[in-house]
């Protein structure tokens, strides 16, 4: 019984002692971050500042083209889950028989 006292003691110790030191830690490492004039890296080297690319509103065409796209790999990764599923099935002795299913347009 003494063992597991001096493990609950010292385990007990170790994370008041962690928790202060840890917070101590913290507390300078943030200070810092925050005296620290915020720039880029691009700024530090003397490059200039490179702009960012505004996003361009999308038309209904191209939001079309990208859904018929993403339609076209989710019925892709479902026939790759059905070909694993199968494999997967024979594999452990139990034949799953696949069913026929269309998709609605």
């Amino acid at each position: 019984m003494s063992q597991q006292g001096n493990f609950l003691g010292g385990f007990l110790l170790g994370t008041v002692v962690g928790g202060v030191v840890g917070g101590v830690i913290g507390t300078l490492a943030a200070s810092r971050l925050q005296a620290e004039p915020k720039l880029d890296s691009d700024q530090r080297s003397g490059a200039k500042p490179v702009k960012k690319r505004q996003l361009k509103a999308s038309s209904e065409q191209s939001i079309e083209v990208a859904r018929r796209g993403l339609e076209d790999k989710i019925a892709q990764l479902n026939e790759a889950i059905d070909d694993v599923r199968q494999q997967l099935g024979t594999v452990n002795g139990t034949e799953i028989h696949r069913e026929s299913i269309t998709p609605e347009p």
